[in-house]
């Protein structure tokens, strides 16, 4: 099964997304733990259907509202965190997020870019990604 939807411009849900979202949460929920009695046809027979979230394809906003995640601000980067790397603009209020070029791979051409890296060029590594067990 597959549930696709699209919530975009000036009435989206926000931050309200959990009520709108309410009944589908609920039904998933009662997918995983109980399941539901559920006939196939080919096999003639009846089973316990479980079913799960497996991901979400959403754009950077949508992904905050969902997960609850803040993703405005000098640490909105979900992976580096309190590691964020970001410049406040001078004349204006943007964050500017910076020195995304250490997730390339250490010999990557682009990690050379000074011009392109405010005059830096990049040689720390990616963090370490996290655990299943630490994600949960």
């Amino acid at each position: 099964m597959m549930l696709s939807m699209m919530i975009s411009g000036p009435r989206q849900p926000g931050n309200d997304i959990d009520v709108y979202l309410s009944p589908l949460t609920e039904d998933l929920t009662k997918l995983w733990d109980e399941g539901v009695l559920v006939f196939d046809g080919f096999q003639n027979e009846t089973f316990q259907m479980r079913a799960m979230l497996f991901c979400t394809i959403n754009d950077f906003p949508a992904y905050g509202n969902l997960s609850s995640y803040d993703v405005k601000g000098h640490h909105a980067c979900p992976i580096c965190e309190e590691d964020t790397s970001y410049i406040q603009l001078k004349h204006g209020r943007k964050i500017v997020y910076t020195r995304h070029y250490h997730f390339l791979k250490s010999h990557h051409p682009y990690r050379r870019l000074k011009k392109a890296l405010n005059g830096i060029q990049e040689h720390e590594t990616a963090p370490i990604p996290l655990t299943g067990e630490q994600v949960f």
